[in-house]
């Protein structure tokens, strides 16, 4: 297998970008974030150079993530951010023993939101002549990119880019592949598709390592009715809607008629797990949907359905902050005052899944901490998912090892009253969490993280790994809404 990688060593381990995963603008990075990533880059070369290696080498090594984040850190604490940091002993820039040990903890980790699209599924066929639809400009280049054809980047979001940087360049156990709103006609990424994928995985001998979501718009025509297919033919695990989407640009509440409909639908056929897009909101057209105001009385009026609220509520460019009574703060809030509000207590139905939320709080330490923090002490630390919208950020091992290492300060704790972020806490949120709702079993999980094929085939990738460390989404305005026309160009 060819590799278009970064042989000088000018991609760092850990991305500190504007990537969004779509939908959202992306939004440029502070001063603090480009100090971070320039000290990042001089210390590479320095350390590198002290072990002897190229860049490239270095910085595919553990010592190259920890020299890093360590320079992140430094970066933070010259810019006064104090809420929390990444943890790791200075000499783990140099010591790989030392890296390893605080970066490679064998957790067993369960992203619970994943994509990819379908390079040459029936929606590309029906594009306009010239269309260049999902396009992030000329850096959108993997593996299998250098096929004929103007389409040929499609490959890099695809299922074999997606395997490859899921479950042989990160430390992902299992995976829930998901799908983004779009009328039934113009899916980027069908059901059959995904099957598709799932079954390759599962001749790999990694039955149960890739589960399934079933895409249901209950404001379009003929969602509903399809539900019965999705759960006795595909066997879906769970249900995906996007409360601020619909085919005219209107929304609905779960609370609602159209989302007690599709909640009872799904309740009827024994797919008790609703996953609900919150927050990220599509623009301000139907904003009021994006919000978490209906998760509360839907939660306690439906207490035998399992709730996971995809991106926890949480608002790009917001600042999160403590949780204050009885405020309209926007965002993370809007979850924990309608769980609140409607005495829905924390480790509940109702779980808060990270994807896209820790990638982009990661750049600021205090944001982090608030976030973290929050949604620990009032969803509860049994009732927060891992999530990476990965393929969008490429390999999620960055994101990975950043919350490995990630700690809420001693100040802010006894300030706000967050916990410590444990080792318990940390493997429950990296995936023990998530097996309630998606009945996974122990059994299962030691299985997986064992001796199946995919184990095996990590373990040889592992001999001589050829990350990329580049992403996938739209980095700029530009490249937003170019992503956003295989759509009709609306963001609602």
């Amino acid at each position: 297998m060819k590799h278009h990688i970064d042989p000088t060593g000018k991609c760092l381990p850990i991305k500190l970008d504007a990537t969004s995963n779509g939908e959202f603008e992306p939004i440029a990075l502070s001063y603090a974030n480009r100090h971070a990533n320039h000290l990042a880059q001089e210390q590479a070369t320095s350390n590198a150079k002290r072990r002897a290696l190229s860049r490239r080498d270095f910085l595919v090594s553990a010592c190259g993530a920890a020299s890093t984040l360590l320079a992140f850190n430094q970066a933070n604490a010259a810019a006064g951010k104090h809420g929390g940091w990444f943890d790791l002993h200075p000499e783990g820039a140099l010591d790989s023993q030392l890296a390893a040990t605080q970066l490679d903890k064998g957790e067993f980790i369960f992203d619970v939101q994943s994509h990819f699209v379908d390079p040459t599924g029936s929606w590309v066929k029906k594009l306009p002549p010239g269309a260049r639809p999902l396009s992030f400009a000329p850096k959108t280049r993997c593996d299998f990119s250098g096929e004929p054809g103007d389409l040929s980047y499609l490959n890099c979001l695809s299922s074999d880019e997606f395997i490859k940087d899921v479950f042989l360049d990160s430390d992902t156990d299992m995976m829930v592949l998901s799908f983004v709103p779009s009328r039934s006609d113009a899916e980027p990424l069908t059901i059959e598709a995904a099957d598709a994928v799932r079954r390759i995985i599962d001749q790999m001998e990694g039955s149960h390592r890739l589960f399934l979501h079933g895409r249901v718009n209950p404001n379009q025509a003929g969602d509903v009715e399809k539900m019965d297919e999705l759960a006795q033919r595909w066997k879906v695990s769970a249900w995906k809607t996007y409360t601020q989407w619909g085919p005219d640009g209107k929304g609905f509440f779960l609370n609602d008629d159209v989302g007690l409909r599709f909640i009872e639908k799904a309740r009827d056929l024994g797919v008790k797990v609703i996953c609900v897009h919150k927050g990220i909101p599509f623009g301000k057209r139907s904003y009021e949907h994006s919000q978490c105001t209906d998760v509360g009385p839907v939660a306690k009026l439906f207490p035998d359905i399992s709730f996971i609220i995809y991106h926890s509520g949480f608002v790009p460019g917001n600042d999160e902050q403590a949780y204050v009574e009885n405020s309209d703060r926007d965002g993370i809030d809007t979850l924990i005052r309608s769980l609140r509000d409607n005495d829905v207590g924390p480790n509940s139905n109702v779980y808060a899944e990270l994807g896209s939320t820790w990638r982009f709080a990661m750049r600021d330490p205090d944001n982090a901490a608030h976030l973290m923090g929050k949604l620990l002490k009032h969803v509860g630390e049994n009732n927060v998912l891992w999530g990476t919208d990965s393929i969008w950020y490429g390999s999620p091992q960055d994101q990975i090892q950043a919350f490995r290492t990630f700690q809420i300060s001693k100040a802010f704790r006894e300030r706000f009253g967050y916990p410590e972020i444990t080792p318990k806490i940390r493997a429950k949120v990296f995936g023990l969490n998530a097996m309630k709702p998606y009945g996974v079993s122990a059994e299962q999980a030691r299985k997986f993280t064992q001796s199946d094929h995919v184990a095996r085939q990590r373990a040889a990738y592992l001999e001589h790994p050829q990350p990329h460390f580049r992403t996938y989404g739209p980095t700029t305005r530009r490249e937003f809404f170019n992503l956003l026309r295989w759509n009709g160009g609306s963001r609602a």
